[in-house]
């Protein structure tokens, strides 16, 4: 275990959060809040821990194997947490520090779930740190630093591999740095296209800047009580349309720069999360129908629904824990299946989903015809037996903490709707759940055990499981 790397790397994230804080202390000053303080005081916390690190430690070996990439990446996202939460504490806009790493941890694995009752009374440098924190975690911070850490590129591709979602990583480009380039080139682009939009239908700067931030990052925080009810028809299509945008496979962005347009259309995740979102949409749409004032008002929020909750954004224009228990049922079923892999949503990711469904057909088959040899392939690329044992894996994984954790905040005597659906939207970075966790509510009502074990759910489910339970194994220490 090259534990100096480790640290160094660590330091790296803590510079880099100093200089992510520096953002909201502008904001704090440039609408003359005193919580701009708390954010500079923050920000100077984090420059100190890193250059610290960084000056005492120096490491003679910096490569990095698969190992370290986990811990590397766990132990980044927790740092940055804990310093993310210094801020909303340290102003008193969240006077309880659980409760501001429950906002914090929420925010950088672009969850959404909140535990403020009214967003609209915290300073907007609060506000936009919220949000800020959303476009940060999207596409991963390491994935941001490691373009600009000296780094081998078998070191680089074990952070990626650790980091981002989906159950195949891959490089875009032959050099890891530059995959990393061009990934943020895109979530950047697409950033501000849809901030430009949102400004050209009027929507203030302020609401604008926030909304994309979210919406980029598929996070969902609010910065209205009413998350997006309030705003005209045409903001709601166009959140709409970027939640689908983000939610989709970059590879696809990729190939379609470089006008490889057969590859682009030839990814089949993208055609089936289309699909759920078409049919899901219109069932829900004559479900509804007679709970709005026009069948066009009812598309609208089925299909912002539908969007919010399988790219696991969690912007709401509805409360849609009073809709009928059909489409309750297909939301709940969203929230599992997630949206792309290589996307910023959660969830599971339609991709397993595909890889699933196909091992299933394979093994009917054989039963049929015990002597078939037969390959599983996505795309027209083979999926080798290690991939599908670790979906296996993972699946077994993912249902043993959210058994757990269903187990012991059950302990508290909320009922089971409550509880199952705060699991799903804590471990797939959904943000709300129903009844009492539904979208005009808050997570505030949980004790501080429970909202300790949705923290670490939070975090697993950001972080596709293994990065958080490999902490847990004493193999993973020992050098």
């Amino acid at each position: 275990m090259n534990f100096a790397m480790i640290f160094v790397v660590l330091g790296w994230v803590s510079c880099f959060n100093a200089i992510f804080m520096l953002l909201p202390a502008f904001v704090g000053v440039i609408f003359n809040e005193n919580a701009s303080y708390a954010f500079s005081g923050s920000a100077i916390i984090s420059l100190v821990i890193g250059v610290l690190i960084l000056i005492f430690i120096k490491p003679k070996n910096k490569t990095l194997y698969s190992r370290e990439g986990f811990v590397i990446v766990s132990l980044s996202w927790i740092l940055l947490s804990l310093l993310g939460a210094l801020p909303l504490f340290m102003s008193g806009a969240v006077p309880n520090f659980i409760d501001a790493l429950f906002e914090s941890v929420s925010g950088f694995t672009t969850t959404g779930a909140s535990i403020i009752h009214s967003v609209e009374a915290l300073p907007k440098c609060c506000l936009f740190w919220r949000s800020f924190t959303h476009w940060i975690g999207g596409m991963g911070v390491l994935v941001f630093i490691m373009a600009f850490l000296p780094l081998s590129g078998a070191g680089n591709m074990n952070l990626m591999k650790a980091e981002s979602p989906g159950p195949m990583v891959g490089k875009l480009v032959p050099r890891v740095k530059s995959t990393a380039f061009l990934l943020y080139a895109m979530y950047l682009g697409l950033t501000i296209f849809e901030f430009i939009c949102l400004l050209f239908v009027k929507m203030p700067v302020f609401y604008a800047v926030n909304t994309a931030f979210a919406t980029a990052g598929t996070g969902g925080f609010g910065f209205l009580n009413d998350s997006m009810a309030s705003f005209s028809p045409i903001i709601q299509i166009i959140v709409t349309i970027f939640m689908i945008l983000f939610g989709i496979n970059f590879s696809a962005y990729f190939l379609i720069l470089y006008r490889r347009w057969k590859d682009a259309l030839r990814i089949s995740e993208v055609w089936v999360y289309l699909g759920i979102i078409t049919l899901s949409s219109i069932i829900i749409t004559f479900n509804i129908r007679s709970l709005n004032d026009s069948i066009g008002d009812a598309a609208r929020n089925a299909a912002f629904t539908v969007s919010s909750i399988i790219t696991t954004t969690g912007f709401s224009t509805a409360d849609f824990n009073e809709w009928p228990e059909l489409s309750k049922t297909i939301l709940l079923i969203l929230m599992f299946t997630g949206a792309c892999a290589g996307s910023t949503s959660g969830g599971i990711k339609i991709s397993r989903f595909i890889i699933m469904f196909k091992t299933i057909i394979k093994e009917i088959r054989i039963q049929i015809h015990p002597k078939l040899i037969k390959k599983i392939k996505m795309d027209g690329h083979e999926i080798n037996h290690e991939t599908v044992r670790a979906l296996n894996t993972y699946l077994i994984v993912y249902i043993f903490i959210f058994s757990l954790s269903l187990l012991i905040i059950s302990a508290e005597g909320h009922d089971f709707i409550t509880n199952f659906s705060s699991v799903a939207a804590s471990l797939n970075n959904i943000g709300p759940g129903f009844e009492l966790a539904g979208p005009t509510q808050n997570f505030a009502f949980f004790s501080p055990t429970s909202k300790i074990i949705l923290i670490f759910n939070m975090l697993a489910g950001r972080l596709e499981l293994f990065p958080i339970v490999i902490l847990f194994s004493p193999t993973t220490w020992r050098k």
